[in-house]
């Protein structure tokens, strides 16, 4: 549920605010159906009463809580039989001899304050504070194509196709249609004609003596992404990704289709100034911010789809999802697939032979204490930093059948973990997780001597910066739970 969220979020705030508001609905309604004793009701009248400020604010945005429509003024008058009756029904009276019913109410009581706590930002909350819109707005506004030619937008979510047509329009921009899933077939084919008309057995000139505007920008979800002639557009926005690389394909191929010739001669004709971007496709992605994909993982998740279907057809096109993706992913994954030796690989190889070479590190490393601290000098062309290395819960896939138990309620104790390695550099104060790099900053030898001058307040306040970062990135990631930690088994200053 928090992935769909958070994934709903990253389209954008207006798609995130609706299911808030749809699953404040059902479980106010469970709770309605399910409160019985004084105190339970007492705590859904409380919800009820916070919501009052808030009401209003849930009817103008065309999603009401409740069937009723009328003005209701007080909004402690509110009562379960104005929650839709087809919801109520949906819902069963839990057995209290089966159920612990009284603590699963407090648990939704705890998730409707978190939902009003977020539906209260959405309050002050304007587009002209919505950075990814904005960014959209100046593209179309900038961009020398964008600004006067075709172009299709694409969501993957019916909210954020709504509010991105909205806000265009009122930003300015001019020939904005939207289709989603709501649009009628009739409708949705008639915009289609009026985008893409050359390629739908029409043209301006025929549009115009129908007394149809042509529409310069459509912003669609993904009910357009296959199947259809677009091509009269050479140029597409993801809004948004799709979790399948394959529904991002058949958003480009809309544009990125067989020509016509005459068809193109047809419209270079109607539109001069066409001629030097036909037979050209572009496309922008437009990709979640650091903080959000370190939870979501989208973009690792869909890049490594894209490679393996790289693979499957043998191509190796270098741009992914975005200009600066090159060949070394693709080539990582075809020496996993081949079985070739990886940097990685090599690495673990590597300390194989270490092994070899001194038979008791095997028995010393497993003896030696946990948080162990040591430095080194800075190596050639480095900069100062600081090393860590921690060992992390590694979630079984089916979490149900395996809890991870907590030592003393603090450290992990878990029979899944991995061990990651962290590298914070002092210069840019951001933090590394490139494996190998990190492995030739470190690399020492029996003879290289420690070498220790950072600060023992600096140091602290580094591992502090370190464990927030796992804490608010791999722990969420891995849905690690409340109170678990990571267990830092070393850590080293370059200086």
């Amino acid at each position: 549920i928090r992935t769909l969220f958070l994934k709903r979020f990253e389209s954008s705030a207006e798609a995130f605010r609706s299911s808030c508001e749809m699953l404040y609905r059902k479980m106010l309604a469970f709770a309605a159906k399910n409160a019985e004793t004084a105190m339970e009701k007492a705590k859904l009248d409380r919800i009820k009463r916070r919501k009052e400020e808030q009401f209003g604010f849930f009817r103008q945005n065309q999603r009401a809580l409740f069937d009723d429509q009328q003005d209701f003024g007080d909004i402690a008058e509110l009562t379960e039989d104005k929650i839709s009756p087809e919801l109520l029904e949906s819902f069963a009276v839990l057995d209290r001899e089966k159920f612990n019913v009284h603590a699963i109410l407090n648990a939704t009581f705890d998730d409707l304050e978190q939902i009003l706590d977020f539906l209260d930002e959405f309050r002050t909350f304007e587009p002209k504070k919505d950075d990814k819109l904005q960014a959209l707005i100046r593209l179309l506004k900038s961009d020398k194509v964008l600004k006067k030619h075709k172009v299709i937008i694409f969501s993957e979510y019916l909210q954020t196709a709504q509010y991105l047509s909205d806000n265009l329009k009122k930003a300015g921009i001019e020939g904005v249609a939207e289709i989603d899933g709501s649009t009628k077939p009739r409708e949705r084919l008639a915009i289609v004609r009026r985008f893409s008309p050359f390629y739908n057995d029409s043209s301006n000139a025929k549009l115009a003596a129908n007394g149809e505007e042509e529409i310069r920008v459509l912003v669609s979800t993904d009910v357009l992404a296959e199947g259809l002639n677009l091509q009269d557009a050479t140029r597409l926005i993801n809004y948004d990704l799709h979790w399948n690389p394959v529904r991002l394909m058949q958003r480009i191929g809309r544009v990125d289709r067989r020509l016509n010739n005459e068809i193109e001669e047809e419209i270079v004709r109607a539109n001069p100034d066409q001629k030097d971007i036909r037979g050209t496709v572009v496309y922008w992605n437009f990709l979640p911010p650091d903080e959000l994909d370190s939870l979501l993982n989208l973009y690792a998740r869909v890049s490594h789809k894209v490679l393996k279907i790289s693979r499957v057809f043998g191509i190796e096109g270098k741009k992914l999802l975005k200009p600066e993706d090159d060949y070394e992913a693709l080539k990582d994954f075809n020496h996993e697939l081949e079985g070739d030796e990886s940097p990685l690989e090599k690495l673990h190889l590597e300390y194989q032979e270490l092994l070899k070479q001194f038979p008791e590190l095997d028995n010393e490393l497993s003896r030696l204490p946990n948080r162990i601290f040591s430095g080194k000098k800075l190596p050639d062309n480095s900069t100062r930093a600081v090393f860590f290395c921690y060992e992390l819960p590694e979630m079984p896939k089916d979490t149900t059948t395996e809890t991870p138990v907590l030592a003393n309620g603090a450290e992990i104790d878990i029979s899944q973990s991995v061990s990651r390695w962290y590298l914070y550099n002092l210069e840019t104060e951001k933090i590394e997780e490139d494996t190998i790099r990190i492995n030739e900053i470190i690399r020492c030898s029996p003879e290289t001597p420690r070498f220790c001058v950072q600060a023992h307040e600096t140091l602290t306040e580094i591992r502090q910066k370190i464990e927030k970062y796992l804490k608010n990135g791999y722990l969420k990631r891995v849905q690690a739970p409340i109170g678990m930690r990571p267990i830092l088994k070393a850590w080293m200053e370059i200086s």
